[in-house]
């Protein structure tokens, strides 16, 4: 009993010991790509999504990637709809970008609500470097994203 017990005790400290997994964020490739209900052309379409939606990857099985949205829906993608490259969705009314990762700094521009802003250094102090489709960049705050 005493041994089974500390096999038991022994597994446990393993599974705790275990690093968390990371998020894998990637975005849409192209305009149009539709989210289905199973991993099949066949399946039901739940929604079309435009170019540099980004959703967090869940599972990948051969060619399709569960997904899920900033609204917590999950769905299935084909896999080549998918790019590597980070995009940002805006879930705040307005996100304001700074010339600096601080609230006083000068505010450069601001995006609206289901905006998306390209990825470009990891978040430090609640702060993430972005730059905008048009080249323009600068720091948001990260509470007002989705996608890190």
């Amino acid at each position: 009993m005493l041994r089974r017990l500390v096999t038991v005790t022994a597994m446990l400290a393993g599974f705790i010991a275990l690093p968390a997994q990371a998020l894998e964020f990637r975005s849409v490739k192209e305009t149009g790509v539709a989210l289905y209900e199973a991993p099949a052309l066949s399946a039901k379409k739940l929604f079309v999504v435009s170019r540099y939606y980004p959703v967090e990857v869940l599972s990948s099985q051969k060619e399709w990637s569960r997904v899920r949205d900033a609204t917590g829906g999950i769905a299935w993608i084909p896999l080549a709809a998918l790019s590597s490259q980070r995009w940002l969705l805006v879930t705040a009314d307005q996100a304001v970008v700074r010339d600096a990762p601080a609230a006083d700094a000068k505010p450069l521009f601001s995006v609206a609500r289901d905006g998306v802003l390209q990825w470009q250094e990891a978040p430090k102090d609640g702060w993430v470097r972005i730059k905008h489709r048009d080249g323009s960049g600068g720091y948001a705050r990260i509470s007002d994203l989705w996608g890190l």
